[in-house]
């Protein structure tokens, strides 16, 4: 059975610290870098509930994407909901690992489990990674689709294969557009848009995006825009990581076994669709 430290230095060699982003806050959270690690359970968001299933599984190792203290914190008293998460954690020997934007640009990466999830053909990064002279690693990612469909069809298709929310898949374009070649971003991705026009790409998957890029990208190009909730889209990377650290404890004999969280942690808990007979100007 390996120890932390030598599961932490695998998972860093997946997902190098350094490559996160400079406001970002990556890494091992909580541990004792010398305690024997045998179970590990990736999740989306380091949440209270999350814990708590850690503590139920026995986990000795909890990873998330999400950071639990992103802009830092002068407490971990347990009266705060984040304290809480720590006291809990650190009360039952598990350690906490996060792997964020360094996942997102990594090779394979969150994008790609996105990719992947709606069955599409990557192609390169859609924002690259200038110290990858292989030109693999980046931000989202540029894909084809195996045979084109219209836009209508590819929404279902992503509500179908992504994890079921109350926000369910949004939609802005014309149904019956014909989509061949598709950017993904797993989680919030309305920053790239320029690069995402750049690309010339039929349609957009992202999630969190705002009116107004929303609008202006629709008024500069016909592009489709298909908005899924951020859970939704980053949820598919910890299939793929949990599959990446099996690879490398079968490769090293650790005899680990890791565990995929399915607790839905995206904070919107229920959706009411508007009625056409409330629009503006409906008779009444």
């Amino acid at each position: 059975m390996p120890v932390l430290s030598e599961v932490i230095a695998a998972l860093d060699a997946l997902w190098p610290p350094e490559r996160a982003e400079q406001w970002d806050a990556v890494g091992t959270v909580c541990g004792d870098p010398g305690a024997p690690v045998g179970r590990v359970l990736f999740a989306v968001d380091p949440v209270q509930e999350v814990a708590d299933e850690a503590v139920e599984l026995g986990a000795d190792l909890l990873v998330t994407h999400h950071p639990l203290y992103l802009r830092g914190t002068t407490t971990v008293a347990a009266s705060t909901f984040k304290g809480r998460v720590v006291h809990t954690l650190i009360k039952h020997d598990i350690a906490l690992h996060v792997a964020h934007t360094n996942a997102d640009r990594a090779d394979p990466g969150v994008s790609d489990a996105l990719a992947g999830a709606l069955d599409l053909r990557v192609t390169g990064p859609l924002v690259p990674d200038p110290d990858d002279p292989a030109g693999r690693r980046g931000l989202g990612r540029i894909c084809e689709l195996d045979a084109p469909v219209t836009l209508g069809e590819f929404a279902r298709r992503a509500a179908e294969r992504l994890p079921a929310t109350a926000q369910g898949v949004r939609v802005a374009g014309d149904p019956d557009r014909i989509v061949r070649t598709v950017a993904v971003c797993g989680g919030s991705g309305d920053s790239l848009f320029a690069e995402v026009r750049a690309a010339g790409v039929d349609a957009y998957v992202t999630a969190d995006l705002r009116h107004h890029p929303a609008s202006e990208a629709q008024q500069q190009s016909p592009l489709a825009l298909v908005d899924a909730a951020h859970w939704a889209t980053e949820w598919p990377w910890i299939e793929q990581a949990a599959a990446q650290l099996d690879e490398i404890s079968d490769r090293h004999g650790w005899g680990l076994r890791t565990h995929i969280s399915r607790t839905v942690t995206d904070p919107w808990t229920a959706h009411a669709a508007s009625s056409t007979d409330t629009s503006p100007g409906a008779p009444n």
